[in-house]
């Protein structure tokens, strides 16, 4: 597995300035000139009609530095996530084949074990590296080796447990960015405040706007960063499901086409 370990960094490195070049242009070309002819077309308003009620814009909610970083991390977050997906999807569909290529129901013997190294270990790409075909080649050399049919079995078992605990390490990195967007939502609020309170003195004297500007400034950042947070914690849950799946379909999958039909 580790010389995969270079291409997923690769494309995580390149995932995160696709994300940042993509969301920054559309925010330099679109969010932020709407954002501020909304700002300018409402101040004529409220200028002209004492009693007008200031309106919501979307762009206004999302135009600041902090949701701008949110978003690409979110984009970032969704690119790993597809790329795993990927990945356990093409695994989940290789539990459809008859991988071990025996009559049915026909008994596996010591003297048939090389043939099915054979055919495993010559299984084209990076299959042979997946968890299927490496808890069968476990099991079918602990059986060679040992005769032993419960042997086979736990070390199958082993090589499935060790694959669930690796999937489960490597949701690391989509972790840390959940975390931090919350974080990066909180900075912003930090800041919104910060400037609020920079401008107390102007609020004294009659002129609240700033103090406005500033305080929409920490709650947008957070309730963007929140929203996100919720929407892509969600589908970190459905992935570690889907490899849970994998793990537990694989035990399976191994247990029914090779275990039950050793014999010592």
């Amino acid at each position: 597995m580790k010389k995969n370990f270079p291409t997923e960094l690769v494309y995580q490195v390149f995932s995160l300035l696709i994300a940042f070049i993509l969301v920054h242009g559309i925010y330099v070309t679109l969010v932020r000139p709407q954002a501020s002819a909304f700002l300018k077309q409402e101040a004529v308003n409220m200028l002209a009609n004492s009693a007008y009620v200031q309106q919501r814009s979307f762009y206004v909610v999302i135009k600041d530095y902090e949701q701008e970083t949110s978003f690409i991390l979110m984009l970032w977050a969704f690119s790993i996530l597809g790329y795993k997906g990927r990945e356990i999807f093409d695994q989940q569909r290789l539990l459809q084949h008859d991988l071990l290529k025996l009559p049915e129901n026909l008994p596996i013997g010591a003297e048939d074990t090389r043939g099915i190294v054979e055919r495993i270990s010559s299984l084209p790409g990076k299959q042979s590296e997946w968890l299927l075909p490496r808890a069968l080649l476990a099991a079918v050399e602990r059986f060679s080796a040992t005769g032993n049919v419960q042997s086979a079995s736990t070390a199958a078992r082993n090589v499935a447990e060790s694959e669930g605990e690796r999937m489960e390490s490597e949701l690391s990195i989509i972790r840390y960015i959940a975390w931090a967007i919350p974080s990066v939502g909180f900075i912003g609020t930090v800041r919104g405040i910060g400037d609020a309170l920079g401008q107390a003195n102007r609020a004294v004297e009659g002129d609240i706007t700033g103090v406005t500007a500033s305080l929409g400034v920490a709650f947008n950042s957070t309730f963007i960063a929140l929203v996100i947070s919720i929407v892509l914690m969600f589908f970190v849950h459905q992935l570690q499901l889907v490899q849970e799946r994998l793990v537990l379909d694989s035990e399976r999958y191994t247990e029914s086409w090779l275990v039950r039909r050793l014999k010592s």
